[in-house]
């Protein structure tokens, strides 16, 4: 007697994501809307923010859980992210997934997908870490981990070949995000500021940790800038409720004997883009932000401190390669920008670097060809690419 044939199921894919920080969670969000259009009954689970909620994917945990950086600080929160990670590997394994899908988070991620794809389930890390910036021999570790990684600038994937990885450059949707030439009056319309008005924005980060960090030194440099500037308009967009917490604290210790406090930072939820785009200069945290300040064609200071532990930790074992920082000065291969680093990020060292783009009001010609350029240089069509590197390897 013939048993009888398994029927089919019901459920389409399901893939899982995990993905910390507000970077993180726009990438995952768009990379949902790829998959989706080419698995229409696609599911989606995981580690995430909003946007990715918002894109349709059951949230297990949120995002921010995994938002903080430093070896102190991994360390700190280490027992709660080991029980984090042990549940989501059980939940994966439980939901047999077609593809589990890393997005940057490498700290967080790599272990996990090691362990997911010795268990034969598919590994996709979304983001390469920064392999030119710190040890190049980790592109042979994180392929160990994943069977595909997606690269987001174009330089990654021949180092992942040297050491024999399947790597893939799908594109940096920020640079589709934004329009070759930001209109800044129609941003400055938008967020209701004065068109000739003198405008700073601020970034203190996406982080709870960055904030702690960075808020009082860029404070304190709005506090020296004002006495040159006194009309000057500042705006602070936030990534979340939390950020805005903590930056609203620190905004009215240091203004405390202003009145009203309140009038000094305007600060609003989400709306980096168009803060960025209607501003004469950007004071940032290194990161992402500085990537999107590029794009956006704006004069920009980047800044950026470790907890000194850390810090004396990265210098004591060499593990920096690069002696620069942040992303338009990685890709340009050389100094484009301004950075003020650990202890040169101090709030007169960030407002003198910050009065001439004020002055100016505009980027200079040569620091805006290379921007355009490099502008160019990362254009691709990320949602696409992504999810058709994804598929590709579901069919492989």
């Amino acid at each position: 007697m013939n048993s009888p044939s398994p029927q089919p199921s019901a459920l389409g894919p399901l893939f899982v994501l995990v993905a910390g920080e507000a970077s993180g969670d726009l990438l995952g969000a768009d990379l949902i809307a790829g998959l989706r259009r080419r698995f229409p009954d696609a599911r989606f689970a995981g580690v995430g923010g909003p946007l990715m909620a918002a894109a349709g994917m059951a949230i297990w945990h949120a995002a921010e859980r995994l938002s903080m950086m430093g070896l102190v600080e991994v360390l700190r929160h280490l027992p709660g992210l080991v029980a984090l990670r042990r549940d989501v590997y059980r939940r994966t394994l439980q939901a047999t997934p077609a593809a589990f899908i890393g997005i940057d988070a490498p700290d967080f991620n790599l272990g996990l997908e090691k362990k997911l794809k010795a268990a034969s389930v598919r590994t996709v890390h979304y983001v390469s870490p920064s392999i030119w910036a710190w040890r190049e021999t980790r592109a042979a570790k994180i392929g160990r981990s994943a069977d595909r990684v997606l690269c987001l600038f174009p330089m990654e994937p021949p180092i992942y070949a040297r050491h024999g990885v399947d790597a893939r450059f799908v594109g940096h949707p920020l640079a589709a995000a934004f329009p070759p030439d930001p209109d800044k009056a129609a941003a400055r319309r938008a967020l209701g500021l004065q068109s000739d008005a003198t405008v700073l924005a601020l970034l203190p980060g996406s982080r709870l940790d960055e904030i702690g960090r960075l808020a009082v030194h860029f404070l304190g440099a709005v506090e020296i800038l004002r006495a040159q500037f006194p009309q000057l308009q500042v705006i602070a967009p936030m990534a979340n409720a939390a950020c805005r917490a903590a930056f609203e604290s620190v905004h009215d210790r240091v203004f405390a004997a202003v009145q009203p406090s309140q009038g000094v930072v305007r600060i609003v939820d989400g709306r980096a883009h168009e803060a960025m785009i209607a501003a004469d200069a950007v004071l940032l945290a290194s990161g992402t932000a500085a990537l999107e300040a590029m794009l956006a064609k704006r004069p920009m200071v980047v800044a950026y401190r470790l907890a000194p532990l850390t810090y004396r930790l990265v210098n004591l074992f060499g593990m920096m390669r690069t002696q620069v920082y942040s992303l338009p000065n990685i890709l340009a291969g050389r100094t484009v920008v301004p950075e003020l680093m650990q202890d040169a990020c101090t709030p007169q060292a960030l407002a003198d670097a910050l009065a001439p783009m004020l002055l100016a009001r505009t980027l200079d010609p040569p620091a805006l060809a290379e921007f355009a350029r490099l502008h160019q240089a990362l254009r691709g069509d990320a949602q696409h690419d992504a999810a058709a590197a994804v598929a590709e390897l579901l069919a492989a």
